[in-house]
């Protein structure tokens, strides 16, 4: 459904350094420049990070979320533990599983270093 996602940021280097730790945990290569953005590219979707090409501050979405897949519980905490080494901020729950049955979702949220929330989401195979 989704072709990309682009955030915008303040500080373009510290940004980078961030998403380059927490999207290596999940097996993205690191950003790769274009002017003043970065792109991460996975099979399934691209990254992006961006200076506004505006000239207006960044600002972060109220009510807003991006999740990234994690294959397994453990990569998703070493994306939190990657993020919170990097710049990021703990939100919302520990990592941990939420929900019971079918739709039980295994959760790790954080905040970049512009305070746009983060999820890694793993998703536990169906029986």
């Amino acid at each position: 459904m989704f072709s990309h996602v682009m955030v915008g940021v303040q500080d373009l280097e510290a940004s980078r350094k961030f998403y380059d730790a927490v999207l290596g945990t999940l097996g993205i290569k690191p950003g790769n420049p274009d002017k003043k953005r970065y792109f991460w590219r996975s099979p399934t979707g691209v990254f992006g990070i961006t200076i506004p090409i505006n000239g207006e501050p960044a600002s972060v979405a109220n009510g807003g979320t991006i999740g990234f897949a994690a294959a397994t519980t453990e990569l998703a905490d070493a994306w939190h533990a990657a993020g919170l080494a990097n710049g990021g901020v703990a939100c919302e729950d520990p990592p941990g599983w939420r929900g019971e049955g079918p739709g039980r979702l295994y959760l790790a949220y954080l905040r970049d270093p512009d305070g746009n929330k983060l999820c890694a989401l793993h998703r536990p195979p169906k029986v």
